[in-house]
């Protein structure tokens, strides 16, 4: 019989404790020291380049850290120059408008 001020769970809802327990630990241990969430966030670059061609609204460069970038829906030709912003480390970039 329950007491009064007294409250008892069984097993199956021990189990669900421990088991919630043990996967909000294992999340908290994976998004800070396995997965750090700084490494989603890139940090951006700008850079004036000479594109090398366009193929059709894409265009194709060549940038300081040997990564080929594309830019979609580019107006540009061959041999424009242009100021362009990317992430660091990533294959697109975007024409930064004067």
């Amino acid at each position: 019989m329950v007491e009064l001020g007294k409250l008892e769970i069984t097993s199956s809802q021990k189990t669900g404790l421990v088991f919630t327990g043990a996967f909000v630990i294992a999340g908290l241990v994976l998004s800070t020291m396995v997965f750090p969430f700084w490494h989603l966030i890139r940090e951006d670059l700008f850079e004036d380049v000479v594109i090398l061609s366009n193929d059709d609204g894409t265009c194709y460069v060549e940038t300081v850290d040997n990564i080929p970038k594309t830019i979609d829906d580019c107006n540009l030709q061959a041999g424009d120059t242009a100021t362009i912003k990317f992430g660091d480390g990533l294959a697109w970039a975007t024409i930064v408008s004067p």
